[in-house]
């Protein structure tokens, strides 16, 4: 079974520095038909304004994973860790017993598009960590590139999370194909990010989303001038 979550049908909030669409409920956005699935449960898509971001705020027993889509993320955090963050890298942070950190777009002058994304842990209470990666733009080109899961020695660069939960970013071109089974008694979520895919025979735009359950597989390919998606594959 699949089912679809259009993008025009998401929460929204435009603050005038942030606008940011959510897939799940979040902060003044609710809804209970749409709380999250599985143990994804935060799929935000932020745009912030130059020079502008989160002051410092406190999250716990979480694990949240950033996917930058275009311009510098500059993060600071009561770990130590003052890092900026540009396309084609991960910052993975485990909260656990509780983390304490501010997010502001790097640029003064340029947007900055990113992905927030939560996912409960299976475990609470673990010592809160900070990882971050870069990849070259090809390890996703017409193939599903792990960058996060539960494994601690992925066979390439990913950041480790505590809960059976991989995520992976994949690009295609126009009608280029790319299939991944789903093993029995999984789940899936797939997010579009950027251009066009077709799922399953099921066309997707940038900012669409869609619940896949009790399915083999997913067969996927690039629509229009092609496209960017996350697949979540989810115990």
């Amino acid at each position: 079974m699949i089912t679809l979550r259009l993008a025009e049908d998401r929460g929204h909030a435009d603050h005038g520095w942030l606008n940011a669409n959510h897939t799940f409920s979040f902060a003044n956005y609710f809804d209970p038909k749409h709380m999250g699935f599985r143990s994804l449960r935060v799929l935000n898509d932020d745009r912030i304004a130059p020079s502008r971001g989160f002051g410092a705020h406190a999250h716990r027993d979480m694990e949240i994973i950033t996917y930058m889509l275009e311009g510098k993320l500059a993060h600071k955090d009561n770990m130590g860790q003052a890092r900026t963050l540009t396309t084609n890298m991960i910052q993975a942070m485990s909260a656990g017993t509780g983390v304490i950190h501010s997010e502001f777009n790097g640029s003064a002058s340029e947007p900055c598009h990113l992905l927030q994304i939560w996912i409960e842990p299976s475990v609470q209470d673990v010592k809160p960590a900070y990882q971050e990666f870069a990849y070259d733009p090809q390890e996703k080109q017409g193939r599903f590139r792990l960058i996060a899961g539960p494994d601690r020695n992925p066979k390439e660069p990913a950041a480790f999370i505590y809960q059976d939960a991989y995520t992976y970013a994949a690009v295609l071109k126009p009608d280029q194909p790319l299939e991944r089974p789903i093993a029995e008694g999984r789940h899936a979520w797939v997010h579009c990010a950027e251009g066009n895919i077709v799922l399953n025979g099921h066309a997707m735009k940038a900012g669409d989303g869609a619940s896949i359950s009790d399915e083999r597989a997913l067969q996927i390919s690039g629509a229009g001038t092609g496209g960017e998606f996350l697949v979540f594959d989810l115990a």
